[in-house]
This record gives C-alpha cells, sequence and structure tokens, in this order.
C-alpha cells in the first residue's frame, strides 16, 4: 500500500512539475471563471466575494495557519487580493483542476505563474506538511461552502 502511495505521489509531482514548465499561461478572468460574486476590486480588497462557513477541527486549525500564512496574498477568506495573489475559492482550484497534493507542492517549490498575472508564488517559509494539510481542508471547505467541488 505504502507503494502505491509513493508511486502515486511521484507521479502527481511529475505532472505538477510538467505543468509548471510547460502549462498553459492564459490569465483567465475571475467573472467568468468563478462561481461566487465579484468584488469591486480595490488593491488589498479580496477579489471574490466569499460565504464562511462554519468551521471545527482540523478546517478550523487551517483557517489560523491561512491567516498567518497566506491570507497577505491570497486574503483573508481565500478570496484573492488584487495585485497580490489569486482567489482560491475559484472553479480553478477546483479537486478536480488543483487537487491537493498541488497545494503541497506549492507550499514546498512555489508556483511559477501560469493562470493569473500576479508572478511567481515563492515557497511558504516555515510551514509544515500537517499545517498544509490543514490549510487544504480549511480551503476546501470554503469552496465546498461556495459551490466549488
Amino acid at each position: 500500500m505504502k507503494t502505491v502511495w509513493i508511486a502515486g505521489a511521484v507521479v502527481a509531482a511529475a505532472g505538477a512539475g510538467a505543468w509548471w514548465a510547460f502549462g498553459p499561461t492564459q490569465e483567465p478572468s475571475v467573472e467568468q471563471a468563478t462561481t461566487a460574486p465579484v468584488a469591486s476590486g480595490d488593491s488589498g480588497q479580496e477579489m471574490v466575494a466569499v460565504t464562511m462557513p462554519a468551521l471545527e477541527g482540523e478546517a478550523a486549525m487551517g483557517q489560523r495557519v491561512f491567516t498567518s500564512k497566506c491570507a497577505s496574498c491570497h486574503g483573508p477568506n481565500a478570496g484573492g487580493i488584487e495585485g497580490a495573489g489569486p482567489p482560491l475559492i475559484h472553479k480553478i482550484y477546483e479537486p478536480g483542476h488543483h487537487g491537493d497534493m498541488a497545494f503541497y507542492l506549492a507550499a514546498a517549490q512555489g508556483v511559477r505563474a501560469h493562470h493569473w498575472k500576479f508572478g511567481n508564488m515563492p515557497p511558504v517559509e516555515g510551514i509544515s506538511e500537517a499545517e498544509v494539510g490543514a490549510v487544504v481542508r480549511f480551503v476546501r471547505r470554503v469552496q465546498a461552502a461556495n459551490g466549488i467541488d
């Protein structure tokens, strides 16, 4: 079983690496691609209005980690910050397009800009795999509350 998991992780990492290196660079518009209403877009304001669900357990812990490590670019509710970072509450980040492993790789290795024009995302300093897992639970819970699953 462990071998299957490791093989799956290697395949996912290779696919993510190929996507990072050769993937499309077209920028989607928030208006065309999101299911949530778009905010005014002022710098510092979240780009996407987000409905926040009640959070508990690992998702609540993930929200705390997200607030300290991710919110300065992705917004306090993962709705993106104009000029800083994209909304994670967006169909581009649904599990079928960017699986959970993409979040682990982004935190560990950073991400080359490929969907948006915010520039490259650097690796997240000082975040553990367990913390990334909690952030993923938070993001997935908020996405589901906003019709993204």
